[in-house]
């Protein structure tokens, strides 16, 4: 896919995103959400990025995992609600190591 450059954007009557997201943030209602939203798509963020990294397909891993496609799916577009126990099976699936912290 073909990237717009920003100069093209802003000709256009976009923004370039760091100026409308410092924009949003700066609603403190917006920003209290985006912090409270923050680890739950740190962690999708890392999951997307350690499945294409391996090189495999949502079907691929959930193959690996004994699931369905869907289920990575959802759990990568933030639709999902997984246990400790099936983002460990996915780490297992990634050849990772699943790891939380507290503080």
């Amino acid at each position: 896919m073909k990237r717009i450059s920003a100069k093209r954007l802003k000709e256009a009557g976009f923004e370039p995103w760091d100026v409308f997201e410092k924009e949003l943030l700066s609603n403190p209602a917006v920003k209290k959400e985006y912090d409270r939203l923050g680890p739950e798509y740190e962690i999708i963020y890392k999951l997307i990025e350690a499945r294409i990294k391996t090189g495999i397909t949502q079907k691929q891993i959930a193959e690996r995992m004994g699931t369905k496609q869907s289920a990575i799916a959802r759990l990568e577009s933030g639709n999902a609600n997984p246990s400790i126990k099936f983002l460990q099976r996915l780490a297992e699936a990634l050849n990772t190591k699943f790891t939380f912290q507290i503080g």
